[in-house]
């Protein structure tokens, strides 16, 4: 099993500010089909092949608008060295192995003409990531490890998170969580998600995941709930923006960019939101700022194809967080 890239010099003691991501690395065909798929025979729709994955989108969109990103995962041995170039292209480290004996998790994204997706998974090589994939330095000159709920849903990976939340704890870190999607987060079980995300003092779902965490019927009020269990809950509304709840209070709520164009596809949307919140966080946004940061990547995210930001336009985009 080849190992994973060296770090870099980091920021020192006191002043880290670095963001791990603990998450899945996939590769991604995206099918953008104009009119519904027919069973038993062909529809026309333009195919792309992207580079994917939850946390790793979130690491590739972090690094994108200027956070010092890295992305703890496992590739395949069919793709690895192109998953690879992708994240370091755009600016992350990437601490990754490479599967010997699977390939890498692959999603078939088929996308109707609203941007909405349906998806077929298969987890390949991100199924079998375990703590032999940690390393000791992985939290040297981190402010956050952030960690895709992929990753708690094999009994490995599960055990990879509770060494890495162990260590984040006793190094004064602050750790994140995304609660990934309803169905295995549902077959995970909600009492069992919660217990293992206690640590976290900030957890970013979607509408449906914090309707479904809390019981409730309204998306302020899970916010809210969520919040008096970790500190801070941000809650992704798509195209009706998003809120933030801290300490059982509503700190801010925001509207979906008003500059964003035509949803092309819907994929990474939610994770370059919270690469943009995360990353003016440890900017030193407020919550209304680093809201408003996490709607327009997103808003940038659903204007492409594929969940990752475009290179090749800059390597690192960055948003004015204070205004002059």
């Amino acid at each position: 099993m080849s190992q994973p890239t060296a770090l870099p010099g980091r920021t020192g003691p006191g002043g880290a500010a670095g963001l791990l991501v603990i998450g899945d690395i996939v590769t991604d065909v995206v099918a953008i089909h104009g009119t519904p798929v027919a069973s038993g025979t062909d529809t026309d729709a333009d195919i792309a092949l992207r580079p994917g994955g939850s946390g790793a989108n979130t690491a590739a969109w972090a690094a994108y608008l200027g956070a010092d990103a890295r992305l703890l995962g496992r590739a395949g041995y069919d793709s690895a060295d192109w998953h690879l170039s992708e994240l370091t292209k755009v600016g992350v480290t990437p601490l990754v192995l490479t599967d010997p004996d699977y390939p890498t998790a692959v999603v078939i994204a088929m996308v109707d003409p609203s941007g909405e997706r349906s998806m077929l998974t298969n987890r390949g090589a991100g199924g079998r990531i375990s703590p032999a994939d940690w390393r000791a330095d992985a939290l040297d000159g981190v402010a956050r490890l952030h960690l895709s709920a992929y990753t708690f849903f094999t009994p490995s990976g599960l055990d990879l998170v509770r060494l890495a939340v162990a260590e984040a704890v006793s190094r004064d870190v602050t750790i994140s969580v995304d609660p990934a999607s309803t169905g295995p987060l549902r077959a995970f079980g909600l009492d069992r998600f919660l217990a293992e995300t206690a640590a976290a003092r900030l957890i970013i779902p979607n509408r449906d995941e914090a309707l479904l965490l809390t019981g409730e019927s309204d998306p302020e009020r899970a916010a809210l709930a969520l919040s008096r269990r970790y500190g801070t809950a941000v809650v992704k509304l798509g195209g009706d923006g998003a809120l933030v709840a801290v300490d059982g209070e509503l700190r801010a709520v925001a509207a979906a960019s008003g500059t964003a164009g035509a949803v092309v596809d819907s994929t990474g949307a939610g994770d370059a939101f919270a690469a943009g919140y995360l990353t003016a966080k440890l900017q030193g946004a407020d919550e209304p700022q680093a809201l408003e940061q996490g709607i327009k990547a997103g808003a940038e995210c659903v204007a492409l194809v594929g969940g990752r930001p475009r290179y090749g336009l800059a390597t690192k985009h960055l948003y004015p967080i204070h205004a002059d």
